[in-house]
């Protein structure tokens, strides 16, 4: 079969600029991704069928994209911010609190539909998403103690559920997931010590001055050498590229990303390759299944409900309510589950789309508790000095 070409592509391209678009109407406040994932579904195998996700170039571009969204994810999680080092304690106590509630949330739902995936239900309904929450966070300026506290625990949630998801979404081959896994953290720890050996040494800024003033873009094309060389020992030791991804990723972010290789991941990955693989990941779902059996729906119900009830359990520990439930926002591992699961066919007809619609619900509900944590920390703020607007102007001092 042959793969697609230029006009194919182009007019995935003009599909993707459906999610900007949806982003742009101030009143919908719809997340880019998702609705480039609308996109894909309307014109892949749910709706019109006019993009093929089976096509093999079309599935390796989009897995490229996967590792680049991963590998940006990875970059996310604050490794090197000092402050959250003392807030960790305790949240990892949340996070090991609230993948409690999540495991027994878990097996309700699996026996209650009889899917058989307690363990990767209660692993999506404890993870958190970095690279959602923590912009949030900073358009909404949100500060404070329990504000550094719900940013570590987002990022430990990310991570541990990024690692643990290979590992319980086929329990038969979890021992060889295992194994992959630890290949790849392996490689991390070999790249992360050369890297910062090169750091130390003075080599890198070198690199970074000589590639700027000559325009060779040679930090990105480096960048791109590790991410493609640890997919590949991903793929050979058969975990998902959703791993090497984000290891890199966390590698680069415990190194110090430099801005200008920010912006250029930025520019390939969320002008080009980020679209394509959720336009493609929208075109493998079935949504249709999801109409033609309703207990599907209750189930992307439950786990989205789900996921803020169980996150929702740090309130049990002193955390605002709002912060809590703001910790259940979901995208990237119920995005790799729904990948991982197309992929290898470990999924029911329809579980899919009923995870990704778990993933929207929660996104609406820390939409509206960024908002209330917001308004509550403007409430909290001491009223600006000075005199009120309307007090008449003070009387001048009497003259000698």
């Amino acid at each position: 079969m042959a793969g697609i070409g230029f006009g194919t592509l182009a007019l995935i391209v003009v599909i993707g600029l459906i999610g900007p678009a949806l982003a742009a109407v101030p009143r919908l406040r719809i997340p880019v991704v998702i609705g480039e994932l609308g996109a894909g579904i309307i014109f892949g195998r749910t709706g019109f069928g006019i993009i093929d996700h089976a096509d093999p170039t079309f599935s390796l571009l989009a897995n490229i994209g996967f590792a680049l969204v991963m590998f940006v994810v990875g970059t996310h999680v604050p490794v090197r911010d000092t402050a959250l080092h003392s807030a960790i304690p305790k949240a990892l106590a949340r996070a090991v609190l609230v993948g409690a509630v999540a495991a027994v949330l878990g097996v309700v739902l699996s026996r209650s539909f009889g899917t058989g995936h307690a363990l990767m239900y209660a692993v999506l309904m404890a993870s958190s998403s970095a690279a959602l929450a923590l912009p949030v966070i900073d358009a909404l300026r949100l500060r404070g103690p329990q504000v550094l506290s719900v940013t570590a625990q987002i990022a430990i949630a990310d991570a541990a559920s990024i690692v643990l998801l290979p590992l319980v979404i086929d329990i038969q081959r979890a021992p060889r997931a295992a194994l992959g896994a630890l290949a790849i953290a392996g490689c991390a720890v070999v790249l992360f010590l050369l890297l910062r050996a090169g750091d130390r040494a003075g080599y890198r800024k070198r690199l970074h001055h000589y590639s700027e003033d000559h325009q060779f873009a040679l930090e990105l094309r480096i960048s791109l050498i590790l991410l493609f060389t640890l997919a590949a020992v991903a793929i050979a030791t058969h975990v998902s590229i959703m791993l090497a991804g984000f290891a890199l990723g966390l590698v680069i972010s415990a190194i110090g990303e430099p801005r200008r290789l920010a912006r250029q991941l930025f520019g390939i990955t969320d002008g080009f390759f980020g679209p394509l693989f959720f336009v493609w990941l929208g075109a493998s779902l079935q949504v249709r299944e999801l109409g033609q059996n309703p207990a599907l729906i209750v189930l992307g119900a439950g786990l989205g409900f789900g996921a803020v009830l169980a996150h929702a359990a740090g309130r049990l520990t002193g955390q605002p309510l709002p912060l809590a439930v703001f910790s259940a926002a979901q995208l990237g591992v119920p995005v790799a589950a729904a990948t991982l699961g197309t992929e290898q066919h470990l999924l029911k007809p329809g579980e899919g789309s009923a995870m990704m619609l778990g993933a929207l619900i929660t996104i609406a509900t820390t939409s509206v508790a960024g908002a209330l944590a917001a308004r509550s920390a403007a409430a909290k703020r001491p009223p600006p000095a000075g005199p009120p607007p309307n007090a008449p102007p003070a009387a001048a001092p009497p003259t000698s």
